[in-house]
Formats: structure tokens, sequence, C-alpha cells
């Protein structure tokens, strides 16, 4: 029988990207690191749970701002090497800045772009 990390392909740090996904849009919420711990506890909390590489801990999403992440679905790319998280995004903010999500910079042609507004200060979100 297999296990929950089997089939996955960890770094040479023992980490794979995780994408997380808002269930309800498909839209890309952010990028972050799991190790094979954060892994199976995502899997056993049905929260996003990532691998800090500054702290180096587990880090679970929202255990600062209140803005978790509930697990839907998780899912393992072709080549084993990447995990998809269909998540629900409560309190509607992915990222670290206060914005829905990680990716809210276009480039123009000659600059970044940034395309979202902040919904929340970061400074009330967090104790740093």
């Amino acid at each position: 029988m297999a296990t929950l990390i089997d089939q996955v392909k960890f770094n040479e740090q023992g980490l794979v990207p995780a994408i997380a996904q808002c269930v309800h849009t498909n839209q890309v919420l952010m990028m972050a690191w799991m190790n094979a711990e954060a892994l199976e506890t995502t899997v056993s909390e049905q929260r996003a749970v990532y691998y800090s590489r500054s702290r180096q801990a587990l880090w679970r999403k929202g255990e600062s701002s209140g803005n978790i992440q509930k697990l839907h679905d998780i899912m393992l790319d072709c080549d084993g090497d990447t995990v998809l998280l269909r998540v629900e995004q409560i309190g509607g903010i992915a990222c670290h800045t206060g914005r829905h999500d990680c990716f809210y910079k276009t480039w123009n042609g000659d600059d970044w772009q940034i395309n979202q507004n902040v919904i929340k200060d970061p400074k009330s979100m967090y104790n740093d």
C-alpha cells in the first residue's frame, strides 16, 4: 500500500514546491515549500501547512494573520516534483503583503506594475 509521500520527489533539501490554488476560482494564490512533515500535517489537519525555510520550522498558513487555507484537494504533478493544494482562502488574503494573492505584479514591458491593492495592512495582521 502506497503512502502519501511515496511518489513525491523532494529536492536535495527535502522540500517540494507547493502551489495554493483557490478551489472556487482556480486562481493561483501563492507558492511555498513543504517537507514530508508539512505534507502529512496538511492532510491530517485539512489546512495548508508549509515549511518555512527562514525559520526552519513548520508554518501553518494563517497562524498569525488568521487567513488560513482550508484544504479541499491535494494533487501531485506528472513528474512528482510539485504539489497543488486546492484550498478555500479564509479571509480572502493569501499574501503576507495584505493582498488577495502573491502574484500582484505584472510586467508591462518596461517595469513591474502593481495590479492589486492592499486589502489589509500587514502590520495589523502580524506581530513581527
